[in-house]
């Protein structure tokens, strides 16, 4: 934190050095207005971290000023938000909001409010969290002045995320603020106050009336911050995880059988995450690694013999993706194709690591994964979470022996995305056939021989192999018609 706050006049006016604050001051005076800069301007500039959004309230018309404030910059374009009452733009590399102060009042089946014009205080109130309620005075004579009515600067300091008003009716009025609040705690490394866990937990119910985009708006904040398990534990400890991952919640929990037990699924992929995120900030490849698993509590069964097995979760795993994808609202496009492939083949480079890894083995996972290879090599490496550090140990020297023989071996076979040098028309071509099922053999067989190393990956090969499988096609064919 930035010891000049604790100064006794609490005057903040070095945050205020960019033009945009200078020219709002004058025209403020000009006016005879009153404006201030409020939010996550403020918290970040105290935390001392990088911001590029500035929010000013005034006590008025905030279209009026953004367009009075934009004029004296030479801003050319303004973007205008009647029903809202708001107006912003982008002045070289910020984004400034101005909005009327006001007070809100909410109806028990919305998350949006009614809105009246207000004060100040008004607008203060009406905040989320004391660390965003804190507010700069804009106006000359005060110009600088910390308004800190709520002691969020105390809240900054010992990191704490508290409620201006009674936490259980903030949270009530608009339940998108639950998962903000545990996205600040994870952002921040903050902890949420007692009160305001209860307040969660008692509230959960309500994250219902939210849409699900603005749910996965905050859940991707959540999974991009450097350490997002703390952000899912509090999600699973408030109930808030159940109202909308049911899939997730389900991999909690431990059954022993015959003294033999599996492990935790739900925190062993809250481990993977960590893991990851320590070497990627892919969003989309987080998210893989949040579904990794997705489906062992279905394929989960015991056996007296092995113990507990979850056969074939990877494949339900990646038919999973695109039903938990549209519930959630999440993309249904390359992304969800992506997150689908690496749930599908997280388990093909930890089979190599366990056996003899073969030429052909390593040219099918290559043609696989194709470009995606890399990411899937940091997610099956991020899966390593026993506690054995000599096993660690051990599969992180085969991993790093399968990425070699990858490399190897895409260096020698190009077979990474690669197609049968042979296509469709030329085999229609030559044999004087239409689209059928043999085209189709004839493509799958050149493709197998090429990754099994059978032949290399070139036209001239792939072309005998054509002529001598359409040979061999039409011959069980004849006798097929001889036979009938």
């Amino acid at each position: 934190m930035d010891k000049r706050f604790l100064k006794e006049n609490n005057n903040a006016i070095d945050a205020l050095g960019h033009p945009v604050f200078k020219v709002t001051r004058d025209i403020l005076e000009e006016e005879q207005l009153k404006g201030y800069v409020i939010g996550g301007y403020v918290r970040d500039y105290i935390l001392g971290r990088p911001c590029k959004d500035i929010d000013i309230v005034v006590v008025g018309n905030g279209m009026d000023l953004a367009e009075k404030v934009a004029e004296k910059l030479r801003v050319k374009k303004v973007n205008f938000f009647k029903n809202f009452g708001t107006a912003n733009f982008r002045y070289k590399d910020l984004e400034v909001e101005f909005v009327g102060a006001r007070k809100e009042s909410y109806q028990r089946n919305s998350r949006k409010p009614i809105v009246e014009n207000g004060t100040l205080a008004d607008d203060q109130n009406r905040r989320d969290f004391t660390i965003n309620a804190l507010a700069i005075d804009l106006t000359s004579e005060n110009f600088g002045q910390l308004i800190d009515p709520f002691n969020g600067l105390n809240d900054l300091e010992s990191g704490v995320i508290r409620t201006p008003l009674a936490p259980a009716q903030t949270y009530s009025d608009d339940p998108l603020r639950m998962l903000r609040a545990i996205r600040f705690a994870n952002q921040l490394n903050f902890k949420i106050e007692v009160d305001s866990l209860k307040a969660i937990q008692s509230n959960a119910h309500r994250l219902s009336i939210i849409s699900k985009e603005r749910i996965v708006m905050e859940l991707n904040k959540i999974i991009s911050c450097d350490v997002p398990s703390r952000g899912f534990q509090l999600l699973f400890s408030t109930k808030l995880l159940h109202e909308f991952f049911p899939e997730m919640v389900a991999l909690q929990g431990v059954e022993t059988i015959d003294g033999k037990s599996h492990k935790d699924n739900f925190y062993h992929t809250l481990e993977v995450l960590d893991n990851l995120a320590q070497v990627s900030d892919n969003l989309w490849l987080r998210w893989a690694a949040i579904l990794h698993d997705i489906a062992k509590p279905p394929t989960k069964k015991f056996d007296p013999v092995i113990g507990w097995t979850f056969h074939g979760h990877e494949d339900l795993g990646a038919r999973m993706v695109p039903k938990i994808f549209k519930r959630l609202s999440l993309p249904l496009d390359q992304k969800m194709q992506y997150v689908k492939k690496m749930v599908r083949l997280h388990l093909r480079p930890i089979a190599l690591v366990k056996g003899h890894v073969t030429d052909s083995a390593i040219r099918r996972l290559l043609n696989e994964a194709g470009d995606d290879i890399d990411d899937l090599m940091k997610l099956c490496k991020s899966d390593i979470t026993s506690k054995n550090e000599f096993k660690v140990r051990k599969y992180k020297k085969n991993f790093e022996l399968v990425e070699e023989k990858l490399r190897i071996v895409e260096e020698k076979d190009k077979v990474r995305n690669f197609q049968p040098p042979i296509k469709g028309e030329e085999i229609m071509a030559t044999f004087d056939i239409g689209p059928c099922h043999e085209v189709g053999e004839i493509k799958t067989r050149i493709k197998d021989a090429i990754l099994d190393g059978l032949i290399p990956n070139e036209y001239d090969s792939a072309r005998q192999l054509m002529l001598k499988i359409g040979e061999e096609l039409q011959l069980s064919l004849k006798n097929k018609n001889k036979s009938t």
